[in-house]
């Protein structure tokens, strides 16, 4: 049985990029299993947490909050992509369409930030 969460578009946009991140990381050199992996991982996991944490949250400025941390790992994790691309740790196509869901992702969130501040203006 789904919850409200796991309904969440953003939050299942977030979670399937960390999972497919996890299974990308895998492959990276063995050296990069403290630096990049670790960062991509942490980064990654953070933008689905932290929409999980602010879904739960009483106040919508609360919720909001959350909402701009789980962007900024969002965007933190699309620039470590770019950068491991250029490393030679990710092929272009791939880290092409990487980039393209965290953009996507990013909107998206922001979207759900506007409907959420409408909603508080509307009470």
């Amino acid at each position: 049985m789904a919850t409200g969460l796991e309904n969440l578009k953003i939050y299942q946009m977030a979670e399937d990029l960390e999972i497919a991140l996890h299974k990308i990381t895998s492959k990276f050199p063995s050296d990069e299993k403290w630096r990049s992996v670790d960062q991509i991982r942490r980064s990654s996991a953070s933008v689905a947490n932290n929409i999980s944490e602010g879904y739960t949250r009483h106040s919508y400025k609360e919720k909001i909050r959350y909402l701009y941390i789980a962007k900024g790992e969002a965007e933190e994790t699309k620039r470590n992509i770019l950068r491991s691309s250029k490393k030679g740790f990710i092929e272009d196509s791939v880290t092409n369409e990487l980039a393209d869901k965290y953009t996507e992702l990013l909107k998206a969130i922001s979207g759900y930030i506007r409907f959420i501040r409408t909603k508080d203006e509307n009470l």
